[in-house]
């Protein structure tokens, strides 16, 4: 059975039909990526499925439950992590105090430590900045801090919406190797990306959307090796 698994669902922007019958599975234990062109709805989706923007049609089911119209946080403690894009943190706030509210439902002092602990495992550099403030940090940290704060809760699906976006391409590198190190602890990630050519190089299974709607899905090397992706992402 799939983790997360959307079925015909359709959004709307107003009058805009922003997605169009979408259908897809996320397995747990996968790395699945969503790629297509800026507006092809790679964000709505992920919109979506947290309850930010509601399906007018069609369902949301994660982990066997309906949860199409449940609100945002609730989702969040069902165990989506969410890291939008354009990070999002909070400026004015300490590495470490971001990183505390991303355990905000969590109120044992102990289990915040260890998810702390944790997220400097991943992220040493985080352990170096821990009482700088996140609107002082340069893009790749803060795209760090993002990623370790959405771990906060231990979710059971992490869901990055253009982790890549605005970085240099050795931070580009850094961040990839970490989702890869994050799948390979057991981690399920639906991976929202741009760089498609990166995307499925660490993702198991990979669909492509257009105006709203699927219009290729398949396992990442096929899609790779694929000339309407290679001629429309990969050029």
């Amino acid at each position: 059975m799939a983790l997360l698994e959307l079925t015909n669902v359709h959004t709307y922007y107003g009058g805009i039909h922003a997605l169009k019958g979408l259908s897809m599975t996320v397995n747990e234990g996968e790395v699945v990526t969503l790629i297509g062109s800026n507006g092809a709805g790679k964000s709505t989706t992920l919109k979506t499925i947290c309850a930010q923007t509601r399906a007018k049609e069609g369902k949301v089911i994660f982990n066997g439950k309906d949860i199409t119209q449940m609100r945002t946080h609730d989702i969040a403690l069902a165990g989506i992590a969410h890291v939008p894009e354009g990070r999002r943190i909070f400026p004015k706030l300490t590495v470490r105090e971001n990183l505390e509210m991303g355990a905000f439902s969590v109120s044992d002092k102990k289990v915040i430590e260890e998810g702390i602990e944790r997220a400097f495992a991943y992220f040493p550099r985080l352990k170096e900045r821990v009482s700088q403030k996140g609107g002082t940090m340069s893009g790749g940290e803060q795209q760090m801090l993002a990623i370790a704060r959405g771990l906060m809760m231990k979710p059971k699906i992490l869901m990055l919406d253009e982790p890549s976006m605005g970085l240099a391409p050795i931070l580009v590198e850094q961040i990839f190797e970490i989702v890869t190190e994050l799948n390979k602890e057991g981690m399920t990630i639906l991976l929202v990306e741009q760089n498609a050519n990166q995307a499925l190089s660490v993702a198991h299974r990979g669909y492509v959307i257009q105006t709203g709607e699927i219009i290729l899905k398949d396992d990442a090397q096929t899609l790779l090796m694929n000339p309407q992706v290679r001629e429309a992402y990969l050029a």
